[in-house]
């Protein structure tokens, strides 16, 4: 959420992002219904005023006669209007709150200068490549294959329990699955994070404080007919755990969480569904920083989480790529994102499987989380996230990129101590041997 006197400001940058990230809203029309609002508010307190006084002449006129004069019968009958306009008022209030509400929920954050103008992912722009895509010498397996090979990955199995992109991952698939995780977490406790296991299904107004309603609302999965949603990334219950709380940033406040995570995937039927890539239920540790609202200091928190990412991926022998993220791939609450991607020789191409947002104080003006600053001035935080680990997406480029001819999978040594020391998968037995 932005601050309304900023937008007035800044109108036209808001709507430019508006425009430029694919929210339909009016700028002007979101201005205009506040300034309704606090006319008639205005005027409203201006009629309470009026009647207040003239209840006060009313008390004074009878408390010298009995019998009422014909001023004060007046300031009744004047009482009774004022109060039947207030009434009809209220009701306008209550349709007015629910609108100007509404219509800031779907304001969008504004987008960093560096940050590049376009319309998808494809005018994502290209910033560096770390490691090379091997080479193979043989017919190389994609990971669907592979999993079948190692009795690791069972799609029919999972799809027969739970629908379309449902999976089930068995014995070494799972030790996989747990260590790339333990590996993630190992390392941010190192960097100074506080490790919390959160709430998977959180209240909405959890989802609205953190910018993922309303418009996020059809990729999520709601339980029964409460007011009860299935998270889709840990960032949530995350930046929700300092909710309405004024916090000490004085030192950036860092969190992780390894959680599960839930997506409907609406809008993306026949993209990207082939295995592991796209899934309904998948697993992340996820970073999130809340920090002093100084630009420069969130900037640096930004490529410091990213750079947590990118070691996580170098640990796992993978070559990558990090793109800065265009404004129409943003989502509503962003100022600044990265995208990691890492070569999947499936795909012939790089697939996204790790994302670094700063958001400024968007996130953290919905969930009211302040801070004082040196003068002791309250102040909205900035908040930031990463996905420091995604799988089983992550599987994807692990099982491919270090495969072997003879099917056997090479285990990178920083997984090593996560797997019992297994430096290498070998193939399931076949039925029969």
């Amino acid at each position: 959420m932005l601050d309304i006197h900023w937008m007035r400001e800044h109108q036209q940058d808001v709507q430019n992002a508006a425009d430029q990230k694919g929210i339909e809203i009016s700028i002007q029309e979101v201005l205009s219904a506040y300034d309704e609002r606090k006319a008639l508010r205005q005027d409203m307190d201006e009629k309470r005023a009026l009647r207040n006084r003239l209840s006060q002449e009313i008390g004074r006129a009878k408390a010298v006669s009995k019998a009422l004069s014909d001023t004060a019968g007046a300031h009744m009958e004047q009482v009774r209007e004022v109060n039947k306009k207030l009434q009809e008022q209220e009701d306008a209030l209550r349709m007015l709150d629910a609108k100007v509400n509404q219509l800031l929920l779907l304001v969008p954050n504004v987008v960093s200068p560096d940050s590049p103008i376009g319309k998808s992912d494809q005018d994502n722009v290209l910033l560096k490549q770390v490691g090379a895509p091997p080479t193979f010498s043989f017919q190389a397996r994609d990971h669907v294959e592979l999993g079948a090979l190692h009795d690791m990955i069972d799609i029919p199995r999972g799809v027969k329990i739970a629908g379309t992109r449902h999976y089930v991952l068995k014995g070494v698939g799972v030790q996989l699955h747990r260590a790339v995780q333990q590996l993630a977490i190992d390392y941010l406790q190192e960097q100074g994070f506080t490790l919390l296991d959160v709430p998977l299904m959180v209240r909405g107004e959890a989802m609205t404080n953190t910018a993922f309603f309303p418009l996020g609302q059809d990729q999520t999965y709601q339980i029964g007919t409460e007011d009860k949603w299935l998270v889709g990334t840990s960032e949530v219950p995350l930046v929700s755990y300092y909710a309405n709380e004024i916090v000490d940033v004085s030192t950036p406040i860092r969190l992780a969480a390894a959680s599960s995570c839930f997506r409907s995937e609406v809008g993306s039927a026949g993209r990207d569904v082939y295995g592991l890539y796209r899934v309904h239920q998948f697993a992340k540790v996820e970073q999130v920083v809340l920090c002093e609202a100084d630009p420069e200091l969130s900037e640096a928190m930004l490529q410091q989480i990213t750079r947590h990412a990118e070691h996580l991926l170098q640990l796992l022998e993978l070559p990558y790529q990090q793109m800065a993220v265009c404004t129409g791939d943003m989502s509503q609450k962003t100022y600044k994102q990265y995208d990691l991607e890492t070569w999947m020789p499936s795909r012939a191409c790089y697939g996204e499987t790790h994302s670094s947002s700063n958001l400024h104080d968007f996130q953290a003006r919905r969930a009211e989380i302040r801070y004082r600053d040196q003068a002791g001035k309250l102040k909205y935080c900035h908040t930031l996230n990463n996905t420091a680990i995604a799988t089983p997406r992550i599987l994807i480029p692990l099982l491919e990129n270090h495969q072997q001819e003879d099917g056997s999978i090479r285990i990178p040594s920083a997984l090593q101590r996560y797997m019992n020391g297994m430096k290498e998968l070998t193939p399931a037995k076949t039925e029969g041997e």
